[in-house]
């Protein structure tokens, strides 16, 4: 991706996203709710997925509307909200990984903490300060 260098972030992330894509569209296309487990389990994995790049692409939108002062600090926090988003739902799903819908109970808790993060973003975008929850 020549010429990314002013938005690396949105370009790694365009990066990232056709990577997936070929992954993307494999659990759209086995997915069917209400039907088999595996099929339920693909429905919340595209589900997470369609999460996540919505998250992403706020996050870009996010970093390209701050300062440059501010955007340190915003690409630290969403790190760290990143790491502990796996690790809350590894601990809140470990005792079901193991079973058939483990894959969907996973994937459904990365959903719920991803939307919920659309809150600490555009926390940056309004008068309160970064630090404010």
């Amino acid at each position: 991706m020549a010429g990314c260098q002013p938005v690396a972030t949105l370009c790694a992330t365009a990066l990232l996203a056709l990577q997936a894509g070929g992954a993307w569209a494999q659990a759209g296309a086995n997915c069917r709710p209400g039907g088999s487990v595996a099929e339920v389990n693909a429905c919340a994995v595209q589900d997470f997925q369609t999460a996540d790049t919505t998250i992403a692409v706020l996050y870009a939108d996010v970093m390209r509307a701050l300062a440059a002062h501010e955007r340190p600090q915003l690409r630290q926090e969403h790190s760290a909200w990143l790491r502990e988003r796996t690790t809350r739902c590894k601990q809140a799903t470990r005792a079901t990984e193991q079973q058939p819908d483990g894959p969907r109970l996973f994937h459904e808790c990365l959903t719920r903490e991803t939307q919920q993060r659309r809150r600490g973003l555009m926390r940056w975008l309004s008068a309160d300060t970064p630090a404010k929850p």
